[in-house]
């Protein structure tokens, strides 16, 4: 179908560039520069483009995402081009653009980012690497996607960060793993280092290039914990004072919030925020909050958090239900503490959305009699998990059992009129 009617123009062009500046656009890239009014970039983009580019210059400033409304509504009725470093589409600014202007407003012409160019200096397939940018965002996220044989590509806040990440690698166990630094890629000075063990990076190394991409191939050194990828952590990866839901009841916990990328998790009495930091790490869009009364407890949750990889864990201190009040909407909730404080549970169940997702564990005879009555009215599943772990009995081994888990899980119904019957055993 066609129209009369032409598209609207876009409101914003935003163009990316390279380490080679100027001389490594396209044509249709410099013609858009060329005919802006107003090109609004970091200094060092702006310091790239020639005198041929007439348009005023803007700088962006800082903190930058929330001046972009304000910035580009001075500017609304005029030609505005802004420039990015590679392609403004990947950990760029031209997804704060799109999400501010609409999709439709913004018309992006990429440049290769910086990870293509360090893979095809590399030899490493771009669909084999995992990729971690520390811009504004803290070092502590690679201990995320540490694992033995694994390359990464993490991209560096400033020169200060190849020395973090070798002081990072060594302190999590990592220490043998080989790092490149890639500096200025595109460039005519680019510059690729020669690989080091991390365990033999020089404290007194001076800063390279602020402009660089560090290259990681992951070693585990002998004795350290093997961390895998999926929930049920060994228990010894966690700081603890005994507040901590075990591996293997860990794992079933997980299993029952079945967590998904962007979705958010409450988890009520965190302890040592065991289901808060695992259901972080299945996947990087994961978000989530734990609220805990005891401040050293809570202290003790971020340091896991820190430790493990997932340092946007949000840590609330405060007794939950008066804590609730004002968090985000959570997508599925955790209660692995406080269940008989009055009204904790109806609290959790009234800040679900309809599809959201309530796991609750208990060991108490207390706490169980409120599950039951819950599952009575709401449905789902309840369940009980037994442990037991092979110990010595003299000259031989036994069995010596942990204390039961009983388990409450349920999704809340977008039908108001469901009955417990229909949801008990439904699928979560």
């Amino acid at each position: 179908m066609t129209s009369d009617h032409a598209a609207p123009s876009p409101a914003v062009t935003v163009v990316g560039i390279g380490a080679d500046g100027w001389a490594g656009l396209t044509d249709a890239a410099r013609a858009t520069l060329r005919g802006a009014e107003v090109v609004i970039g970091g200094p060092r983009q702006l310091a790239l483009l020639p005198v041929e580019c007439p348009g005023e210059r803007i700088a962006w400033p800082s903190p930058l995402r929330p001046a972009v409304p304000g910035l580009l509504a001075a500017y609304t009725g005029r030609a505005v081009a802004v420039l990015a470093s590679g392609d403004p589409m990947f950990y760029g600014i031209g997804r704060a653009l799109t999400e501010v202007l609409g999709p439709g407003a913004v018309h992006v012409t990429p440049h290769p980012s910086s990870v293509s160019y360090a893979c095809a200096r590399l030899g490493w397939p771009l669909e084999d690497v995992e990729v971690v940018t520390v811009v504004g965002r803290p070092v502590a996220r690679v201990a995320a996607v540490l694992h033995d044989g694994r390359r990464l590509l993490v991209l560096s806040a400033d020169a200060e960060t190849p020395g973090e990440v070798a002081a990072l690698l060594r302190d999590r166990g990592f220490g043998p793993s080989r790092i490149r630094v890639l500096e200025r890629l595109g460039a005519s000075e680019e510059r690729t280092t020669e690989p080091v063990r991390a365990d033999d990076w020089p404290p007194e190394r001076p800063p390279g290039d602020p402009l660089n991409i560090v290259a990681v191939e992951c070693g585990r050194a002998p004795g350290t914990p093997h961390i895998g990828a999926v929930p049920g952590l060994p228990d010894d990866a966690y700081e603890h004072d005994g507040q901590l839901t075990k591996r293997h009841v860990r794992a079933a916990t997980l299993g029952a919030l079945a967590p998904a990328p962007g979705e958010l998790l409450w988890d009520v009495g965190g302890g040592s925020g065991s289901i808060a930091v695992e259901w972080l790490r299945t996947h990087p869009a994961c978000r989530a909050l734990t609220v805990e009364r005891d401040p050293e407890r809570a202290a003790r949750i971020a340091r896991n958090a820190e430790r493990l990889g997932v340092p946007g864990l949000r840590v609330v201190t405060g007794a939950a239900p008066a804590a609730l009040a004002g968090l985000p909407r959570p997508d599925a909730v955790f209660v692995g503490g406080g269940l008989t404080a009055p009204g904790l549970l109806a609290a959790c169940w009234d800040a679900l959305p309809a599809g959201g997702r309530l796991v609750a564990n208990t060991v108490t005879l207390e706490s169980e009699a409120l599950l039951a009555d819950a599952y009575r009215r709401h449905g789902g599943e309840l369940v009980r998990l037994a442990v037991a772990h092979a110990v010595p009995v003299g000259a031989f081994t036994g069995w010596r059992q942990a204390m039961p888990v009983t388990q409450w899980a349920v999704r809340k119904s977008a039908d108001p009129f469901e009955t417990p019957a229909a949801t008990a055993g439904a699928d979560r």
